[in-house]
């Protein structure tokens, strides 16, 4: 028996089920339940009096994957020992408008068009990684979702200086150097760079760094380029408290980013010999656990 699931966004979310044979006749009337363990009890109660009443001794659910939603739903289905396969949206899309020349979604046509599918074989199995691989996932995950964030606030910090202090990359090269950050932080604009003054400017950077990275010249010229700046006047107060938040807002995920890769790294140790990959060249820790947790790969030992 072919069970199709479709998810539906109400004030929460819902999916919507309707059950058929492999012949493509529905069985029984459909279903909607709650994204909740109640509601998925009451899918499988209705599911079991189907297949009960009609003869059926197994059945596969088909589901048309939606962000994130369905993920809970297919762990209930795969500890309930029940084989859920998936369905791409994009031929949901097109084998619908080809039965009813239509682009609009319907909660009640698109489950038929969804086992329509799974009875012509046009799905895929779900890759849900399990234990350490998992972790692996879950750790890719929020990697990447800090270092999509990061980026964006990079972007953001170079709009702040476009704005308010273009000149500061003619003197710095690489506004995230050691003392570009620190000049950042305790003067962000021109008229702070101008009232600390070229010996001020030395004596900020020797007390935060060391002595080997303070340059004279670069202070003077930072403090030429700040005279000269074409940076806005108007709302400095406001704009040196937006450069802080920013400031800090990127060190939170440097720091976030950086504990994530050791948690990354002590994962791969604890996979049989996880760490041989790193002997490739150009495979890092963020390479070799993208690729083991996204094929769930068990390794062999490598030899020369």
């Amino acid at each position: 028996m072919i069970i199709s699931t479709l998810i539906i966004q109400w004030t929460q979310f819902y999916f919507n089920s309707r059950a058929f044979d492999f012949r493509g006749v529905e069985l029984g009337k459909r279903i909607e339940f709650e994204n909740r363990k109640e509601g998925m009890e009451k899918f499988l109660d209705w599911a079991n009096k189907i297949m009960k009443a009609n003869g059926k001794d197994n059945m596969i659910v088909g589901i048309e994957p939606t962000g994130h939603y369905w993920l809970c739903f297919e762990q209930y289905l795969r500890e309930n020992g029940i084989k859920v396969v998936l369905v791409n949206p994009f031929h949901v899309k097109r084998s619908k408008e080809l039965d009813d020349n239509t682009q609009t979604k319907s909660d009640i046509k698109d489950p038929k068009t969804i086992a329509m599918l799974v009875k012509d074989g046009r799905y895929t199995e779900p890759n849900i990684p399990e234990g350490i691989y998992a972790e692996m996932r879950v750790a890719m995950n929020i990697y990447e979702r800090l270092q999509k964030q990061l980026n964006v606030l990079k972007n953001q910090i170079i709009n702040w200086l476009d704005m308010y202090f273009p000149e500061f990359l003619e003197v710095f090269s690489d506004w995230e150097g050691k003392v570009a950050l620190l000049t950042l932080k305790e003067m962000p604009l021109p008229c702070d760079v101008v009232e600390n003054e070229v010996e001020g400017i030395i004596e900020y950077w020797r007390d935060k760094v060391d002595r080997r990275a303070v340059s004279r010249r670069r202070a003077m010229d930072l403090v030429e380029a700040a005279k000269r700046s074409i940076g806005k006047k108007e709302g400095r107060k406001l704009a040196r408290q937006e450069i802080k938040y920013l400031l800090s807002q990127y060190e939170l995920l440097k720091k976030q980013i950086e504990e994530i890769e050791a948690e990354m790294a002590e994962l791969l140790r604890e996979v049989p010999n996880g760490e041989e990959l790193l002997k490739i060249k150009g495979v890092g820790v963020k390479t070799a656990v993208g690729f083991i947790s996204g094929v769930k790969i068990k390794l062999c030992p490598l030899y020369n």
